[in-house]
């Protein structure tokens, strides 16, 4: 029985071979011969480039401090308009929160702080391209009150505990307005007798919210802040040499997906527009 498959299977083989020797050699109808392979893959490469798809527009992320909130969102369609093809997508929040974020390998491109420190703190780490770092705007520390108060104060130093039930201010560790107020307050000698009186808030939106509700009898916010606030009246302004400057920086992110468009935001920031619109807002040059 093997010997018989034995042979079967020899005359299959030999069967096979010239079937597939001549298939190569022979020729069409019409005597012509077939098309080599390569003909074929070209004409699926010419395929393909007419339906590659054309490349996306960029989508330009900007991590800000949400004291800039008004102004950038103000800055937003003149950049567009003279950046055909940009999209800008603002994540606003403390500047502590979003540097903590960009160390956690968030995708930004631009990151906008209110504050030198967080920037720093990037810069070491060499999570921000150095070059590119840019101080574009200063601003103020202020106390506000709700328009309704009847709290007669002029000055920051002139704040008691026995007349104050809630004091908010931005949480001191990952909010640079926060962090400002207490300087001053420990300036003044009041940071200690405040502590049962104050209320920590995310960001400075957070504290005049607090303030505009009638949760808090006092806030610190920025001068720029308070500026659009319409249920918040300024007290006083603190003066400067009771607190660190406040500086905005702003630089190009080290992993930035557009570094190129990422830095024309950092020039419009700094060009006739946006020290027009800064400044509208409050903020100073």
């Amino acid at each position: 029985m093997l010997k018989k498959w034995a042979i079967l299977l020899t005359a299959l083989f030999i069967l096979a071979v010239p079937v597939g020797c001549s298939s190569g050699g022979q020729e069409p109808a019409g005597g012509q011969p077939n098309q080599p392979a390569a003909t074929s893959a070209g004409t699926d490469q010419t395929d393909q480039s007419k339906t590659e798809t054309p490349a996306k527009d960029v989508e330009l992320m900007v991590s800000a401090a949400a004291s800039l909130t008004d102004a950038l969102q103000e800055l937003k369609s003149g950049f567009e308009s003279e950046h055909p093809g940009v999209t800008l997508t603002y994540v606003f929040g403390s500047s502590g929160k979003l540097g903590q974020q960009i160390e956690n390998g968030a995708p930004v491109d631009v990151f906008l702080s209110a504050s030198g420190k967080d920037m720093d703190k990037l810069q070491e780490k060499n999570l921000i391209k150095q070059d590119t770092r840019v101080d574009f705007a200063k601003n103020q520390l202020v106390l506000v009150a709700n328009q309704s108060s009847s709290l007669q104060l002029d000055s920051f130093e002139r704040i008691t505990p026995d007349k104050v039930q809630h004091f908010a201010i931005g949480e001191p560790e990952s909010v640079p307005a926060g962090r400002y107020t207490k300087e001053v307050l420990e300036h003044l000698k009041l940071w200690d007798s405040l502590q049962s009186k104050l209320v920590f808030a995310n960001d400075v939106r957070q504290v005049l919210t607090y303030v505009e509700s009638g949760n808090a009898d006092l806030g610190a916010v920025y001068a720029s802040d308070a500026a659009i606030a319409k249920q918040v009246k300024v007290l006083a302004t603190a003066d400067p040499s009771w607190h660190k400057p406040i500086v905005y920086p702003g630089a190009v992110v080290a992993s930035a997906a557009h570094p190129a468009e990422a830095k024309a935001f950092l020039d419009y920031l700094q060009g006739d527009k946006g020290k027009e619109t800064l400044e509208k807002y409050g903020l100073t040059r």
